[in-house]
């Protein structure tokens, strides 16, 4: 069944989007005005031309991406309900009219109208690679081809939610130390533009020998007050270079993985966050019946390290030549020695899947350690830093002040 693409009004006048299936656009309009909804623009969306604008928008960083708490609440959902026994197409209709994203809802329209004109569920959302990676594909196409794909469809959501929940632990934990550095460098930025130009003001005019702190305060409160816009330009020629040098030049991206690897307490926090996104995503894709070499090749785009990737597709060669995998992992050096060694437990027991799973929730219980740590550890060395710049400007006006009453006894 046709999916057409609507700009309504309703009855207060209000202006709404959204889509609608039906047999025809006559029969679209006249549903929609069934609901009270009056169409001001509708047109078909499931052309090839209007999937790949939709595929095109879903891969821009924008409001309308579908994000993975999205799609894994999706997944939960059509597990469930095939689980049920519900046919796919009659599964997917029930999602399309209780999906809340706008983007998710078009966009499981057209993967049911591709079911429905014969194609598998695999080819259809192999179209939306930005709500579907490959991961997720290559995982469905396992379960279609044995017959499970209900099965598939709960570990997915499984691991799109522990992805979720860390991704969560991550954020909270950072955001309120990031919080106070932005609130504790605008009060300082505020003390030196506004407020102590007008307290040395007093200094300048006395026509007085001042200290030498003093000068120095005063003419960093000059400088930033007069070439504030120096600063702000510099910071972001600073932020757009980077971001060029990392995502348009493969030696610069090179060089910011290794400098993240590197990098004190954080980059033990980053290897660990690989290690536990290799161990979760490979462990998944093998219980779901893929190949081990497709795994490979599918686990080394995820942990989202060029350094460790390389170390994955070279793993990946050598596994294909009849070697181990945890030979094979060992040979780069960018996986701990547990890490390999647990792996080996795994192969030479028949139980990989499982070992990867249990590497994957011990280092996601490290890297949250890691963190409440690191950001313990931040907190204090803030106020500590806040502290010295605000006595660093306490001192630097007091100490003229001292100096004038000792001139007047």
């Amino acid at each position: 069944m046709p999916v057409y693409e609507y700009s309504a009004l309703d009855v207060k006048g209000r202006r709404l989007k959204g889509i609608t299936d039906a047999v025809s656009l006559a029969a679209a309009r006249q549903k929609l005005r069934e609901q009270e909804i009056y169409p001001v623009e509708i047109s078909e969306a499931s052309s090839d031309q209007d999937r790949k604008k939709l595929t095109l928008r879903g891969s821009l960083a924008s409001f309308s991406k579908v994000g993975l708490r999205e799609v894994a609440l999706m997944t939960r959902q059509l597990a469930t309900l095939l689980g049920a026994g519900l046919p796919l197409v009659q599964s997917l209709s029930a999602l399309v009219v209780q999906a809340r994203h706008p983007q998710l809802k078009k966009t499981l329209a057209q993967i049911r109208e591709e079911v429905n004109e014969g194609n598998s569920f695999t080819d259809s959302i192999s179209h939306f690679p930005a709500i579907f990676p490959p991961f997720y594909v290559n995982m469905v196409r396992a379960g279609e081809a044995s017959g499970t794909i209900d099965l598939v469809l709960e570990r997915l959501a499984d691991f799109s939610e522990s992805q979720q929940r860390l991704i969560t632990k991550i954020r909270s934990a950072l955001a309120y130390p990031i919080l106070m550095f932005i609130i504790g460098s605008m009060a300082l930025i505020a003390l030196l533009t506004f407020v102590v130009p007008n307290i040395t003001k007093i200094f300048s005019e006395m026509h007085q020998s001042l200290p030498v702190i003093t000068i120095l305060l005063i003419a960093i409160s000059g400088f930033l007050k007069s070439f504030w816009w120096i600063i702000a330009v510099v910071i972001a020629a600073a932020v757009i270079g980077t971001k060029y040098a990392v995502g348009s030049t493969s030696r610069g991206a090179y060089l910011w993985d290794e400098i993240k690897l590197k990098l004190p307490l954080w980059g033990v926090i980053n290897q660990k966050i690989a290690m536990a996104r290799f161990s979760r995503t490979l462990g998944t894709l093998l219980q779901s019946g893929v190949p081990l070499l497709t795994a490979l090749d599918i686990v080394k785009n995820v942990v989202n390290n060029r350094l460790i990737a390389d170390a994955i597709g070279v793993a990946a060669k050598d596994v294909e030549e009849g070697q181990g995998l945890s030979l094979s992992l060992a040979k780069e050096g960018m996986f701990p020695p547990i890490t390999l060694e647990m792996i080996s437990v795994g192969e030479q027991s028949g139980n990989l899947e499982g070992m990867l799973y249990r590497i994957a929730d011990a280092y996601e219980t490290e890297v949250e350690a890691n963190i409440l740590l690191m950001t313990s550890l931040l907190e204090p060395l803030m106020i500590l830093v806040m502290g010295l710049a605000v006595g660093f400007i306490v001192i630097s006006i007091l100490l003229p002040i001292f100096e004038m009453n000792q001139l007047v006894r």
